[in-house]
């Protein structure tokens, strides 16, 4: 067994690594980004190594800093992780030539599945079967816009490089074809360097049901049964879970054969996944399951099958690579209840799931009942520079119900506050009815968005208690009396302030008036409401309103409040009953970024006039693309910004001649 390895990540999967290597008495070297010299891998691991600055390029995805570093540090492995340098050939093949061991399959194993088009060659010669498209070689637009009307609408254009739903683009329309064969090959280039596509039918009642396989050099390769990864928002994966649901025995066989057969055709070592389409307009048929790719890696959603099989894969991935055989045979693996898994990100999903940034002033997961792997603190800072995963929640129980409550009852128990995240969402996403039932499919989140990322309004008292808060009156634990609260001395009455909340669902003008130590009246227009300050933590307090105790979890960062209660999370923002509101709406003048990131392309110029909805501007964050479009009819009056710029989330990137005008 190896003396030390070297994980060429970061985040929760290198956390994750190093916990197992800890517990098989393995040292461990972290490798970290200027951006990541105070995060928790780089804590956790024996030795750290500076890449170089924040830039994926620069430090996570340099073949040539990482060998130096493991060279340096006298690592006899590297394990890669997921994402950045997991799945890239020239990286493995350079650290098997250094003489260091690669946790992971053989670099042609790799090549053979990095590009979907070969791969699915490969698959069909084995006897596989895959989704009906175009996978060949020729990449001219015309060209492929004719292979397209062959295969016929809707249409799935894919990146043949890499995955996580970059460089793909849903098509319904002949006429949408080829902008959206531009956008998909500029997101493959920025996130893969290579821009080839392939096509595919896209089936409409489909689930992704995936096969966790493992091979060893002795030759031998079992699967470690399914996942069901069907609920995705913007195809990547949201909530995953094991075993799938409704899946049969005879159903299972023909998948997991088919699956170990994949393995078997390029002789493959250590952990991967199949992931297969599953056309379900006639229910789970063996007849109706295709190929899509091989993740030659460790997947994000790994937990749930350790949680149905008591196996360690990162374990089992140490020791195949260190030339052991696999721990147990087909036979030896059964299947123990049901886990799920839901992966918590920083991220708005009411504006489209772009990824958010801030610091995690407050993260708090239930203590019992679930596993949280996770790879972030309180305190740590989200960037824009990376993946925007928090965390990643699993429940296991005995049966579907159980774990699927367990899970619930867990989102719903969890806060964070400082960044947005999608915890409210997911904690909707796992109570709608048909996932409640087992019946997922890859539409579901589409079909039922709207209801999803639509937050209720809360109750008065909940707005009445933020309006509290908002003043700062839970931020010092020596308390503040309302004087202080209030922020100035009034000489006649009582001491009162205006506050304005806005929240998704609408917003409440509140006038606030201090009664004496830490009580407040907090008028809403209808009505009044007592507020009692009745004792403070530092994540927040406990309070009286109308006569019941409550205890809420509070964070303040700027002007926004994220306030939890009775297992819900709320954000408010107090604006400041001067400002006025830059964030156009329909008819609006101004064209705001919605996230950091950077301009791509500029579609426009001063001057220019414009139609409602018409794309204006193309902005990228984390590799993936968002188009910006026109408010309103108008003319371009000042364009504020340039191709290649970074902007801030919140800059004014373009504004409209007034209407008048």
């Amino acid at each position: 067994m190896f003396h030390k390895i070297l994980i060429a990540n970061r985040g929760e999967i290198a956390c994750r690594v190093i916990r197992t290597a800890r517990r098989m008495g393995i040292s461990t070297v972290a490798v970290y980004s200027d951006a990541d010299v105070d995060a928790l891998h780089v804590e956790m691991a024996d030795e750290a190594v500076r890449l170089g600055p924040a830039s994926a390029q620069e430090s996570y995805l340099s073949i040539e800093r990482i060998l130096a570093a493991a060279e340096r540090t006298g690592a006899d492995a590297i394990h890669p992780g997921y994402g950045f340098l997991s799945e890239n050939a020239d990286f493995a093949e350079a650290t098997e030539t250094a003489g260091i061991v690669f946790i992971g399959p053989q670099s042609s194993s790799i090549r053979a599945m990095g590009l979907k088009d070969s791969a699915k060659a490969i698959m069909e010669q084995s006897g596989v079967p895959v989704v009906p498209g175009y996978y060949g070689a020729e990449q001219d637009n015309g060209f492929l816009a004719d292979q397209a009307a062959v295969i016929g609408y809707p249409l799935l254009i894919k990146a043949r490089a890499g995955g996580g739903g970059k460089g793909m683009r849903r098509v319904d329309r002949e006429e949408d074809f080829l902008e959206a064969l531009e956008a998909a090959r500029r997101e493959a280039k920025a996130a893969f360097g290579d821009d080839g596509v392939l096509l595919e039918r896209y089936l409409l009642q489909p689930r992704h049901i995936e096969f966790q396989i493992f091979g060893d050099r002795h030759g031998n390769v079992v699967h470690l049964f399914e996942r069901d990864c069907s609920l995705q928002r913007r195809h990547q994966k949201v909530v995953e879970e094991a075993p799938a649901p409704g899946m049969t025995d005879e159903m299972r066989r023909a998948m997991g054969e088919a699956a170990t057969r994949a393995g078997r055709a390029i002789s493959y070592q250590g952990a991967g996944t199949v992931e297969f389409i599953v056309d379900m307009s006639n229910g789970l048929r063996p007849d109706r399951f295709y190929f899509m790719e091989m993740n030659t890696r460790l997947q994000v959603e790994h937990p749930v099958t350790e949680a149905i099989t008591g196996v360690d894969l990162v374990e089992w991935q140490l020791r195949v690579a260190a030339g052991e055989p696999l721990p147990k045979r087909q036979s030896e693996l059964e299947i123990y209840g049901w886990a799920f898994e839901a992966r918590i990100y920083a991220e708005d999903a009411s504006k489209g799931f772009l990824p958010a940034t801030g610091i995690v002033r407050q993260l708090g997961f239930p203590d019992v009942s679930v596993r949280v792997d996770t790879g972030v603190r309180q305190g740590d800072t989200i960037s824009p520079h990376y993946d925007p995963l928090i965390a990643k929640m699993v429940a296991h129980g005995p049966n579907r119900a159980t774990a699927l409550s367990r899970l619930s009852r867990a989102l719903t128990a969890s806060h964070i506050g400082g960044v947005t995240t999608n915890l409210g969402f997911l904690a909707r996403l796992v109570g709608v009815d048909e996932f409640v039932a087992g019946r997922p499919d890859t539409g579901l989140i589409e079909r039922d968005l709207q209801s999803l990322v639509t937050t209720e309004r809360p109750q008065d008292t909940v707005v009445a208690l933020a309006g509290v808060l908002s003043l700062g009156a839970f931020t010092k634990p020596d308390g503040r009396d309302p004087w202080q609260a209030l922020g100035y001395w009034q000489l006649w009455g009582e001491m009162q302030r205006i506050v304005i909340l806005e929240h998704e669902s609408g917003h409440a003008n509140l006038r606030i008036a201090a009664k004496g130590f830490d009580f407040f009246a907090v008028h809403d227009g209808k009505r009044v409401i007592p507020v009692k300050i009745v004792s403070r933590s530092d994540d927040g307090c406990r309070a009286e309103i109308e006569g019941r105790q409550i205890a809420a979890k509070a964070s303040m960062t700027g002007h926004h409040l994220a306030l939890t209660l009775d297992g819900q999370t709320h954000v408010f923002r107090a604006a400041d009953p001067l400002d006025g509101d830059l964030q156009n709406g329909p008819g609006g003048d101004r064209v705001i970024a919605p996230m950091p990131g950077f301009v791509r392309i500029v579609r426009v110029h001063s001057g220019a006039e414009v139609a409602e909805g018409q794309a204006l501007i193309v902005m990228e964050a984390m590799k993936m693309e968002l188009t910006l479009t026109a408010p309103r009819n108008g003319i371009v009056e000042t364009l504020e910004v340039s191709e290649g710029q970074q902007v801030s989330e919140g800059a004014v990137l373009l504004i409209l001649q007034p209407e008048e005008a």
